[in-house]
């Protein structure tokens, strides 16, 4: 799934992401409003890592959630 899908429906991510980086507040999460560059920001500085590290992680969560999205089309 491309980043835009993420961002346009941010509502629905953002438990995934709060559950993904646990040191990011609630608040930091939902005023990401589903920019990549500002979560993986968020993300690098919450756990001191550095900006590829951050992407890296941002990258591989975006792939877990296109297989969750894809799961309930299965069950069609």
């Amino acid at each position: 799934m491309n980043w835009s899908t993420i961002q346009d429906g941010w509502n629905q991510y953002k438990a995934s992401a709060k559950q993904q980086w646990d040191k990011l507040s609630e608040e930091q999460i939902a005023g990401t409003q589903g920019k990549r560059e500002y979560l993986a920001s968020r993300v690098q500085e919450a756990y001191a890592i550095t900006r590829e590290e951050a992407d890296r992680q941002v990258t591989d969560w975006q792939g877990r959630q296109k297989m969750t999205e894809q799961v309930p089309a299965a069950k069609r």
